[in-house]
C-alpha cells in the first residue's frame, strides 16, 4: 500500500530514527509489595526482569512492562495529580525520546539488551487505588508496552534505547 508520500506503510513503520534513553527502573517483588527502584537491573532471555515478579523461565510476552516518560505528565493531569511517581504505575522502566508504541511487535536494544514489544500495557483496576477515582481512565492509552527479553544483560540508568530493523 503506497501512501501519498510515496512510501508503503511498512516503510514507514521500519523508520524510527530517534534514540531514546532510560529514565527509571523499577522491580516489582511481589504482588502489592512495594517497588525497589534501582540504577541498574539484570535481564535474562526468556525470563525478564530479575527479582521481578514477572520473571520466570519461558514468562512469555510479559516479561518487561515499559511506559513512556513524556506521558507520566498527562497521567497526573488527568487524574488529578501535580506529578505521578513512575513507582505509582508499577511498570518495570520508564523510557524517554523514542516513541514506545511505535516498537509494539518490533526488536529494540536498551543498552546491550535486545527486546520485542509484545503488546500494549493496558492499565489495571489498582489505578484507582493508586491514582485516586478514574486513575483507570487516566492511564488509558498511556499504559505503554509490554516486551520479551531475546537477549539478556544488564540495563542501567541513562542507557539508550534504540530501535533494531530486522
Amino acid at each position: 500500500m503506497a501512501l501519498s508520500t510515496g512510501f508503503t506503510l511498512a516503510e514507514l513503520l521500519s523508520t524510527l530514527p530517534q534514540v531514546g534513553r532510560l529514565e527509571w527502573i523499577g522491580v516489582r517483588p511481589g504482588p502489592r509489595a512495594p517497588m525497589r527502584i534501582a540504577a541498574e537491573a539484570e535481564m535474562e532471555t526468556d525470563t525478564g526482569l530479575i527479582g521481578d515478579r514477572s520473571a520466570k523461565p519461558g514468562a512469555g510476552k510479559r516479561q518487561v512492562t515499559l511506559i513512556q516518560a513524556e506521558h507520566l505528565p498527562v497521567i497526573a493531569a488527568l487524574s488529578g495529580h501535580e506529578q505521578v511517581p513512575p513507582e505509582w504505575l508499577r511498570r518495570n522502566l520508564v523510557v524517554s525520546g523514542i516513541n514506545l508504541l511505535a516498537l509494539h511487535n518490533r526488536r529494540f536494544s536498551i543498552g546491550d539488551v535486545l527486546l520485542e514489544g509484545t503488546g500494549h500495557c493496558q492499565p489495571c483496576s489498582r489505578m484507582e487505588e493508586a491514582l485516586g477515582p478514574g486513575g483507570y481512565n487516566a492511564m488509558r492509552g498511556h499504559g505503554g508496552i509490554t516486551a520479551r527479553v531475546l537477549q539478556g544483560g544488564t540495563v542501567t540508568l541513562g542507557a539508550a534505547v534504540r530501535f533494531v530493523k530486522a
